[in-house]
């Protein structure tokens, strides 16, 4: 049995329809980039000019993408099976590849392990199963709760994973980046990055 408050909550989720992320948010991958096998996800940062990276871990091996331009920048189809997943070290960590080789990857995923939920301005995501074992992502922002206001107002339905399952959902370390992985895609999200005031409040994006 669930509780009233509990229905209206569930029936709340399925009466809204998957919607974008709101500015200044935009998509930089798709469900469209299928990723077959897929087991976890992880962020590095590019040592040469900051931005975030994306590694994915899937049983075709790695791959290393730009989380500006959606480009994969490195693939190794044939990492040392004592490394191929991360569930082979206590921490979750695969080895970098790519502009990154020589350092490890915290994975989430498939073995555990999870990304941020929040990001230092005010948004947050999570994921609801209201029509459980399928996953919605929920985006929020200002510290809002999903379950308060309507839709499209400080908080959006933004990935309705009825096909796949959910491996990961989470932002950067650097909150310019959003991503959500599935076992079969992975999608992301870019911002410009804030500029935070004396007392860390966001003053522009640039």
């Amino acid at each position: 049995m669930i509780s009233e408050y509990q229905q209206r909550l569930r029936d709340k989720f399925l009466s809204v329809s998957e919607t974008p992320p709101p500015a200044p948010w935009r998509t930089v991958l798709d469900r469209r980039t299928p990723i077959g096998g897929l087991l976890g996800i992880g962020f590095a940062v590019a040592p040469d000019n900051g931005r975030d990276l994306v590694m994915v871990v899937s049983v075709d091996g790695h791959g290393l993408f730009d989380a500006d331009t959606g480009e994969k920048i490195a693939r190794d189809r044939d990492p040392d099976p004592e490394d191929s997943t991360p569930d082979a070290v206590p921490d979750l960590t695969c080895p970098g590849l790519g502009p990154v080789t020589g350092t490890r990857v915290r994975i989430a995923g498939l073995f555990g392990g999870g990304l941020h939920t929040t990001t230092l301005d005010g948004w947050s995501v999570e994921d609801v199963s209201p029509e459980w074992p399928h996953h919605r992502v929920l985006l929020s922002t200002d510290g809002g709760m999903p379950h308060s206001g309507p839709h499209g107002e400080g908080w959006w339905h933004i990935f309705d994973s009825n096909y796949s399952e959910l491996r990961a959902a989470g932002f950067s370390p650097s909150g310019r980046t959003l991503a959500v992985a599935t076992s079969s895609d992975l999608t992301l999200w870019t911002r410009p990055a804030a500029d935070a005031g004396p007392r860390g409040e966001v003053r522009q994006y640039r």
